[in-house]
């Protein structure tokens, strides 16, 4: 029947599923070509990765971009620059991306963890206090599943105490931060280029500082002699161009979605979307945050993510924390880490791409979610 779940042999809300990403875009194409024909596209260095440099220099308005090849690169090559080594204590979000969680590790310095805020389960600046310790050296903070880290607070707290600041922007390009570009705050701050992001060239990141120091010490480490060793392409540089200037439109558009998609939801019981407090901020959408409790959906999240994948929308689990599993000597716990418990059992993200859409496609994604929660009883039965 049209209203049985899809993966009970009804119809999909969505039979042709999520949109791809990225999509064909006009300029991109033009970008490619002009690449094509001037000859840069397969040289080792050119006007391309230039021109996005500078380009993401008057974006985010800080004096120095560099471009490498990934945003987990970018990530271990801050904390090397500032230095951290042996002996230092980094800390971070004990809800993150794993990758951070191992770039600390790369270094020779230790994980500290702190829990995340209940509102939208991204690092707590209220709890960062607590965990600094005379081996503290810098605090990682991302910002995550459209959720926004108030950095005003995380940037005075850092100066009262001597730290820096690593800000991953990777999920959070062109976002707005208490009046600033995410990623401006930090003292270097992490931009990711992966296929999935908002801007997408398959691969690639950069690091944003404002410290001339900072940046020449990331230069070097990123050079084995005269080239960089783990450079964006030319190619990949001129793709991203066209994109950027899309930028505050699309993540406009993603925004009005997402006001949208939270009125046709909020009547549903074990689903609230991510919450941001800090004033003059705006969020960008890369994977939209969503605090899932199973027990009032009536639902385990596994069970909700698979049916609704079911409908052709694109939802999935978030994060598996990232002291989820590990031994305790591979970390220290700054906090009580309760939050991220939570998180790790309850996040479910929606990916960005539905969120260009049309009106009509945001009430499909509210449809599925709702039909769903309707045969909640019955999908519970099947888990």
């Amino acid at each position: 029947m049209k209203d049985d779940p899809a993966i009970l042999g009804g119809e999909p809300v969505r039979p042709h599923g999520p949109p791809d990403w990225p999509g064909h875009d006009p300029e991109v194409a033009a970008a490619v070509q002009a690449a094509l024909q001037d000859g840069f596209w397969g040289k080792y260095e050119g006007p391309h990765v230039e021109r996005l440099e500078q380009e993401l220099t008057r974006f985010h308005q800080v004096p120095y971009v560099l471009t490498c090849a990934s945003g987990t690169l970018a990530v271990e090559i801050a904390l090397r620059s500032i230095p951290v080594g042996p002996g230092d204590e980094v800390i971070l979000a004990a809800y993150d991306y794993e990758a951070n969680f191992l770039c600390v590790h790369a270094t020779g310095a230790t994980p500290v963890l702190v829990d995340v805020a209940p509102r939208n389960w991204n690092i707590d600046p209220n709890l960062i206090a607590a965990a600094i310790r005379p081996k503290t050296k810098v605090i990682l903070v991302s910002h995550l599943h459209a959720g926004l880290v108030p950095m005003r607070e995380v940037r005075e707290l850092a100066d009262r105490h001597g730290l820096l600041i690593v800000e991953d922007a990777a999920q959070a390009t062109g976002a707005i931060v208490q009046g600033q570009r995410s990623g401006s705050w930090g003292d270097i701050g992490i931009l990711s280029f992966g296929g999935s992001k908002l801007l997408s060239a398959g691969r690639g990141g950069a690091l944003l500082t404002r410290h001339s120091d900072l940046r020449q010490r990331a230069r070097l480490l990123l050079r084995r002699g005269y080239q960089q060793w783990a450079a964006l392409s030319e190619l990949q540089a001129a793709v991203l161009v066209p994109q950027l200037a899309k930028l505050d439109e699309r993540n406009a558009v993603r925004s009005g979605s997402v006001e949208r998609l939270r009125k046709l939801l909020v009547d549903i019981p074990g689903w609230r979307l991510f919450e941001n407090s800090a004033i003059e901020s705006t969020p960008a959408y890369y994977k939209l945050g969503v605090q899932f409790d199973s027990d009032a959906f009536g639902l385990s999240r596994d069970g909700f993510v698979q049916a609704v994948r079911s409908e052709g929308v694109a939802f999935d689990a978030g994060f598996r924390a990232v002291h989820s599993g590990r031994s305790e000597d591979r970390f220290r716990a700054g906090t009580d880490l309760h939050e991220a418990e939570r998180a790790h059992q309850g996040a479910v993200v929606l990916h960005h791409p539905v969120l260009l859409g049309a009106p009509a496609d945001i009430e499909e994604v509210a449809r599925a979610v709702r039909k769903i929660y309707a045969n909640a009883d019955r999908l519970k039965g099947q888990e």
